[in-house]
């Protein structure tokens, strides 16, 4: 039986590329604000695209911010791409000014500290041995990003040997920045998986069939 995955409609992201994307790999899709459905589905993709100030703005009015945080209290899968990884995070600042974002995982989505920004085009990322989301999937492969911030460093500590530690991809454009992340039931990405052709289609079958 296909996987049942909503990709959620708040106004901030490219939802039919994703759409696309998702029933390429065997999906059954449904683009929607809903929240029964996005309660319901076996997996909730949240995209992003644009500043992080408006997209918390929108998700908000969506109540997109509650269901995140139910659908994880109850260990229900969600993944998070572009801006959408980006509004998982505490806060972000844009042009000096902070919005709170989802705060799943402590940190700042920052300004790129890079020669040339935004950080458009194919690159490369360091994913951990173990990782599920990039299981398959060779060390060289490319994939596309767009986007003028992200995370420089990753905030979250775990001391207590009973709960796993985040497993957290990075790329680099000037810098490091957290290229992806495999939390629990909670992943995302940076770059656009639906925009990384074989490599990106691999990526979301590997999501898909965790759900």
């Amino acid at each position: 039986m296909s996987k049942r995955v909503v990709v959620f409609d708040y106004g901030f992201g490219n939802v039919r590329s994703a759409e696309r994307a998702l029933a390429r790999v065997g999906a059954d899709v449904e683009i929607t604000a809903d929240y029964d459905a996005a309660m319901a589905a076996d997996g909730l993709l949240v995209p992003g695209v644009g500043a992080f100030a408006a997209c918390m703005a929108g998700l908000k009015a969506a109540r997109g911010d509650w269901i995140i945080g139910r659908r994880l209290a109850g260990g229900r899968p969600i993944m998070g791409i572009c801006v959408g990884m980006q509004i998982l995070f505490a806060r972000g600042v844009e042009h000096g000014v902070e919005t709170a974002g989802c705060d799943e995982w402590p940190g700042t989505v920052e300004p790129l500290r890079a020669p040339v920004v935004p950080h458009m085009g194919w690159n490369t990322v360091d994913a951990p041995e173990d990782s599920k989301l990039f299981a398959g999937l060779d060390k060289d492969e490319h994939y596309y990003f767009v986007h003028s911030y992200g995370v420089r460093e990753w905030e979250l500590e775990v001391t207590n040997d009973a709960i796993r530690a985040p497993k957290v991809t990075w790329a680099t454009h000037g810098e490091p920045f957290v290229a992806a992340v495999e939390n629990g039931p909670l992943w995302a990405t940076q770059f656009h998986p639906e925009k990384s052709g074989d490599a990106g289609a691999q990526l979301l079958t590997n999501w898909i069939e965790t759900l």
